[in-house]
């Protein structure tokens, strides 16, 4: 068995895998999405869809595809957040495990990618990083269920995740992919210890190795942006922090603070909200965790070059 076989089953078995725990991307369980951390990060979701609905035509209907959409949080926090795009928005919550689906209540539920085309936003917020992947060793060789050793120099092949790239890009008529994940590119993985790269995690801290009690954790390897490139360049890249003060994030937290001042003496429950934009920002901004993901943007048609 390969390495992506046995990620495969740890992750996604419909009776032993890790996400049909119901646990993953919730508060309560073994890690949490920037969805999770707070309603802002849906409300800056909601301000970029609004420039793509823009830049579109204002289309009706404007779909939008969340690709691993978990137990639906973004959705609801974009809804929350009553975008301008919000009468024309057609949203499909995407999501393979029975656990995550069920607990959708905004917009619709799905086991797999809608057909196309559609006009509109694809969105993976940390989806790649999951998907099953090949590991190499240093002779070329094909590393399968059996551990590798900790120091050994591993080598990772991502061809589902540029498969899903591929046609999420032929989903769409006219639109952008935004894929959102802990970035980095083959060369750099293939000079470091696998395990900085390929982790695990379980009660909201690093797991075991990979081999390990599989289906007790969550298995995620940072994605190679240089495999997906040469599929298809990306229109933009950027950090997560930049591209949540480009679509508005600080303006966000400064309504936030405003709205803060004028009820904390009262303790309203808008004013509560918006100190919590603070909290919140910090946490999405911090480049040494979410705020250092990378945000890769590929725009439908393809811009054509000079």
């Amino acid at each position: 068995m390969g390495f992506a076989e046995f990620m495969e089953r740890a992750l996604y078995d419909p009776e032993h895998g890790f996400y049909e725990s119901g646990q993953a991307g919730r508060r309560g369980g073994h890690f949490i999405t920037s969805p999770e951390v707070g309603p802002l990060f849906g409300a800056v979701v909601g301000r970029m869809l609004d420039h793509r609905w823009d830049d579109l035509g204002r289309p009706d209907p404007f779909t939008v595809v969340d690709a691993g959409a978990g137990p639906g949080t973004l959705a609801r926090t974009v809804a929350k957040a009553e975008p301008h795009c919000m009468p024309a928005l057609r949203w499909i919550n995407v999501e393979r495990s029975a656990a995550g689906r069920s607990s959708h209540t905004v917009g619709q539920s799905a086991r797999a990618m809608p057909e196309g085309p559609i006009t509109g936003v694809i969105v993976a917020n940390e989806l790649l990083d999951n998907l099953p992947l090949r590991l190499f060793d240093t002779n070329g060789r094909e590393v399968g269920e059996d551990p590798a050793s900790p120091d050994a120099r591993l080598t990772p092949r991502q061809d589902q995740a540029c498969t899903w790239l591929a046609q999420a890009l032929s989903f769409l008529d006219r639109g952008t992919v935004v894929v959102i994940d802990y970035m980095s590119t083959t060369e750099k993985m293939a000079t470091r210890p696998w395990p900085e790269w390929l982790r695990t995690y379980r009660g909201h801290e690093r797991g075991e190795d990979p081999w390990t009690a599989p289906g007790s954790q969550d298995i995620t390897c940072e994605v190679a942006l240089d495999q997906l490139a040469a599929m298809c360049p990306p229109t933009r890249v950027n950090s997560q922090a930049e591209w949540l003060r480009v679509h508005g994030i600080d303006e966000l937290v400064d309504e936030g603070a405003a709205a803060w001042r004028a009820g904390a003496v009262r303790g309203d429950l808008a004013a509560l909200t918006g100190r919590s934009r603070t909290i919140e920002a910090e946490a999405l901004l911090d480049p040494a965790g979410l705020g250092g993901f990378t945000v890769a943007e590929w725009d439908v048609p393809v811009p054509q070059g000079d």
